[in-house]
């Protein structure tokens, strides 16, 4: 279905290339997993499938590159419409209408079919991706989760042979990831669509992959099964660092699978005592919500709620998309103003805070990062930074660097990929060393690599400068490393507020990869069976 001979990019000014002589075959029903580092060029090799590169971005292209035996440079990305579904990393810059519906029929609207094809293929899409309920909401008002639902859908509703998907679960939540996952290994199954994914959250989708495709860097790639390819790769989920740890011989692809193979051991680490989870001291509140409520028209997002959060605390936000975290987060930092009720920090109305003194208080980084960058290369970006904060000269690209290392400061932030954007938008936020940092999916376009260095950071900053930081997320994996505490949010409610490791092991769905394999010990990390198989030697 898809084969690349001799392939080789490179973009213009650029020093290295991003795929060096590339040769595959994709076979029709085959779902094909893409992973690397962030800024890798894994959106390069995406975007090649279709012709988007090199027609749309520039750049040298060596080799060729055919689907379904129709050469990409003998036509342009629009003669690959039908053939071809692609969602991109950020679904809303791909939207062309309003609402929902209208935005699954426009494309077949494009191909002028039937009207009565056209209904029956949207009925379909909606039940398939649960997106009835919002069939009539206007795209602007949802969730960057259900925006990204939103997209699949609009692909999926051409009837493509191919799809390709670039993070196509960063912002949803656990159990809408699963269930998008799902439905595309039963088309490949069933229907034999084939799909080319690219994702950073590994642990969700190692398990549905036929094959595994890892570009390692100067435009070197490893292709090959996903046993093959994690028996040797550094970059791997938590259930397989897991297996290591364990000294599991073979390579478990599934929760399932790794249970089966270290029963004897579990039960041998279960006799042993439980690692106590110790909890904060309080300090003094920072951040305080009284009864606060926000409405956007008649939907009401966050309904009463109240919540005191303290220094030196590290808060995650989570629930299913659409329970109103970002709301939330919006009126912490004075970026929405409640409808009713009242929220502070360190006493202050956030919404009376301007310039210097709000950096300083209250820092935001939003779902879309690319809102904060203005400047027109990444070195202007934070020697802007570096003056606005009145920091020394170099210290935001030097936060930078320790985030993602080599980009260069020429680079303009539009032609970053969305992990590099989001890593530069933090740096700039960061630099100014604010008493509250507030993150809105802070993981979206990491590697593994980019998430412990945030983790770091994070910590760093709750633990040793005593500051707060709050997280809304979907990674649960980020969130049992990092929080110490978890709010649990469902339709503007909060439903659950605790230690992370009792909110975390209360549900199935929320639990990281490691508490499910290591079910019923409290643990949540590879550190703490580590930490367990040293006690009980």
């Amino acid at each position: 279905m898809i084969k690349f001979t001799n392939v080789s990019l490179i973009y213009p000014n650029s020093q290295q290339t991003v795929i060096e002589d590339l040769t595959f075959t994709v076979a029709e029903g085959e779902l094909v997993l893409v992973m690397g580092a962030t800024g890798i060029g894994k959106s390069s090799l995406l975007r090649l499938i279709n012709g988007l590169v090199p027609h749309h971005t520039g750049g040298i292209l060596a080799g060729d590159i055919s689907v379904n035996g129709i050469s990409t440079q003998s036509v342009k990305p629009g003669g690959l419409a039908h053939l071809i579904g692609i969602v991109g990393q950020n679904p809303i810059n791909g939207f062309v209408t309003d609402t929902v519906e209208e935005e699954l029929a426009f494309g077949m609207e494009t191909l002028n079919l039937a009207p009565d094809v056209m209904r029956k293929r949207v009925e379909e899409v909606l039940d398939l991706l649960s997106l009835a309920p919002l069939r009539n909401r206007s795209i602007a008002t949802l969730s960057g989760g259900e925006q990204q639902r939103v997209a699949i859908g609009s692909a999926l509703v051409m009837h493509p042979k191919v799809l390709v998907l670039d993070e196509p679960t960063s912002a949803l939540d656990p159990i809408a990831a699963e269930e998008v996952l799902s439905i595309l290994h039963r088309l490949v199954h069933d229907l034999g669509l084939t799909v080319i994914v690219s994702e950073h959250k590994l642990e969700r989708v190692i398990q549905f992959a036929d094959r595994v495709i890892h570009i390692q860097g100067d435009g070197q790639t490893n292709i090959g099964t996903p046993e093959t390819i994690f028996a040797s790769s550094e970059l791997a989920p938590p259930i397989i660092h897991l297996a290591r740890a364990m000294h599991v011989e073979e390579v478990p692809l599934s929760v399932r699978q790794m249970r089966r193979l270290t029963e004897p051991l579990r039960k041998h680490l279960g006799e042993f005592p439980s690692i106590i989870e110790q909890s904060l001291e309080k300090s003094h509140v920072v951040v305080k919500l009284e009864h606060a409520s926000i409405a956007y028209g008649e939907k009401q997002a966050i309904r009463d709620i109240s919540l005191s959060i303290c220094a030196g605390e590290i808060v995650a936000v989570m629930g299913r998309n659409g329970a109103g975290k970002s709301s939330l987060l919006r009126s912490i930092v004075g970026a929405t103003e409640p409808t009713s009720g009242v929220a502070t920090i360190l006493g202050r109305n956030p919404f009376s805070l301007r310039g210097r003194e709000r950096t300083a208080i209250a820092g935001f980084i939003p779902q879309e990062p690319g809102d904060l960058l203005y400047g027109q290369s990444v070195g202007e970006e934070c020697s802007q930074a570096d003056k606005d904060n009145d920091v020394k000269d170099g210290e935001t690209f030097a936060l930078l660097q320790s985030l993602v290392p080599g980009i260069s400061v020429v680079t303009h932030p539009r032609d970053l990929s969305e992990g590099q954007r989001l890593s530069l938008a933090l740096s700039v936020v960061l630099s100014a060393q604010p008493q509250v940092l507030v993150l809105d999916e802070p993981t979206r376009g990491l590697d593994y690599a980019a998430k412990t260095a945030l983790i770091r950071i994070l910590k760093e900053l709750a633990l040793e400068q005593n500051k707060v930081v709050i997280i809304a997320t979907h990674d649960v994996e980020l969130v049992a490393e990092l929080a110490s505490r978890v709010v649990f949010i469902a339709e503007g409610e909060i439903v659950a507020d605790g230690s992370t490791t009792d909110v975390l092991l209360s549900s199935p769905a929320f639990a990281p990869q490691v508490a499910k394999v290591m079910s019923p010990s409290p643990w949540l990390t590879v550190s703490d069976v580590v930490l367990a198989m040293r006690n009980s030697s």
